[in-house]
């Protein structure tokens, strides 16, 4: 009996000591690769459509690049100017255009923070109340033609990002 009590109350710990710890491990949602492929695509066709050459640069939650597209004519500068858009979102949280309007006191700064680009054109992919990534246009005639560009990808795939568990 005291084997049982003893081999219980071992068990009882463990469980307990594991519960605790539960909370120093989190889960956290990811992009897949078809999925920022395809806000990358969406991005350049709706540009396409309005006579714009375009690069959409998609990066993960950590700003991490997962998916580029450059149209044909897209000059190769646009790229980087995509990716550090899309980095300023996942800095800030939300559309490249508020945070350039909502802390216009450091955003000359923050431009030459390597990696970062507060201008508009970028803005947030979020699942289910997630910040799963950012996507970031450049190479329309402004940026706020680039951000039109990135919105219309992003609700082209909302369903799959509402339905994301």
């Amino acid at each position: 009996m005291r084997r049982f009590a003893a081999s219980f109350a071992g068990v009882a710990l463990a469980v307990t000591a594991a519960a605790l710890s539960a909370n120093d491990v989190i889960s956290v949602k990811r992009m897949t690769m078809e999925l920022a492929r395809d806000v990358a695509q969406a991005s350049v066709e709706a540009c396409r459509a309005e006579g714009y050459q375009v690069t959409a640069v998609v990066v993960d939650r950590s700003g991490d690049v997962q998916a580029v597209l450059r149209d044909v004519l897209a000059p190769r500068f646009t790229y980087q100017i995509a990716r550090d858009k899309a980095a300023a979102v996942i800095l800030s949280g939300v559309k490249s255009s508020d945070f350039r309007a909502n802390r216009d006191d450091i955003r000359m700064e923050m431009n030459h923070v390597d990696g970062i680009l507060v201008l508009e054109g970028g803005a947030p992919i979020e699942a289910a109340g997630s910040l799963v990534g950012a996507v970031g246009v450049s190479g329309a005639p402004g940026g706020h033609l680039d951000e039109i560009c990135a919105l219309k990808a992003i609700e082209t795939v909302q369903e799959r990002l509402d339905f994301a568990m």
